[in-house]
């Protein structure tokens, strides 16, 4: 069976070179000592072999349609990385990552991922790359966690597991089901109204990971517009829109939230249509009261 580099591979799995030694090193079938990499019993197993070139030296190969990725699960390891993650979801691991970071469970280092408190409480664990930079494995058991299968599914443009319930009852006031997600954002965010693509774009011009439409951790049913996650188990930052303030229904509705806010101590930015046009006067200075320095 023809055999083909590690490199080689990777660019046939269509994924990042790597992203894909992570995914080997994870499954123990490689390891780096004396800056070189080596195989495992189980990496030999699959069929990885060493060979020895006089222009690039000693190397490894693997069989030409092996898939780490999807290995069965008996054969797998207890630790996924993103990439993995990515493929069972249909996402990027880029995507993943940025799920991870909007749900608060890891921050941008300098090189790669780091884990937080909350991402540490779901499992996931932090690895150094032979090069120095840093990302982060997860459980198996991630796939079913509540709060990322309702990530993806608003990734998707799907309707949670709450939002399903609120329709199924005949909600008519369901502000979801009255003004869709029509509007997509810098960094792939679908949102409601051109305002929000505004807000959307400017979190993400200022490097912060933020979510959209992030349910409260109350028991209550209620969305934030937007969401950027605490560091290290500080408290979060949420953002609401008043976008509708001619509509008394809306305005009840805004009344009902602002309470919730407040008996929840949970930190909350306001922003009406008077910031939208000069978003940039405002939006900056606004974070600055919760100590989120931007530029």
């Amino acid at each position: 069976m023809k055999k083909i580099s590690t490199t080689a591979l990777s660019k046939k799995l269509e994924i990042n070179n790597r992203e894909l030694f992570d995914e080997l090193v994870a499954q123990k079938m490689i390891y780096r000592k004396d800056d070189q990499w080596h195989l495992t019993k189980k990496g030999k197993e699959f069929g990885g072999e060493t060979v020895y070139n006089k222009k690039y030296g000693e190397f490894i190969v693997w069989p030409a349609d092996f898939d780490p990725i999807n290995i069965e699960d008996n054969t797998r390891q207890e630790l996924l990385s993103a990439t993995s993650i990515g493929q069972k979801l249909s996402l990027s691991s880029q995507r993943i990552n940025l799920i991870f970071a909007e749900i608060g469970w890891i921050e941008k280092a300098i090189k790669g991922w780091v884990v937080t408190t909350l991402g540490r409480k779901v499992g996931g664990r932090q690895f150094e790359h032979h090069s120095g930079g840093t990302y982060v494995m997860w459980p198996s058991a991630i796939l079913t966690n509540q709060t990322l299968k309702n990530s993806v599914h608003q990734e998707n443009g799907e309707s949670t597991d709450n939002e399903q319930t609120s329709s199924q009852n005949g909600d008519p006031n369901n502000f979801r089901n009255k003004y869709p997600t029509k509007h997509r954002t810098k960094d792939g965010h679908q949102v409601r109204s051109r305002a929000e693509v505004i807000i959307d774009n400017a979190l993400y011009d200022y490097g912060l990971a933020h979510a959209y439409e992030r349910k409260l951790p109350i028991e209550e049913d209620v969305y934030s517009d937007f969401y950027i996650p605490s560091k290290n188990g500080g408290k979060a930052v949420y953002i609401e829109y008043w976008g509708l303030e001619e509509d008394d229904n809306y305005l009840e509705r805004k009344k009902i939230k602002k309470t919730i806010y407040s008996n929840h101590e949970l930190n909350l930015i306001e922003l009406t249509n008077k910031h939208i046009d000069n978003l940039d006067d405002y939006l900056p200075r606004m974070l600055l009261r919760f100590d989120i320095r931007v530029e």
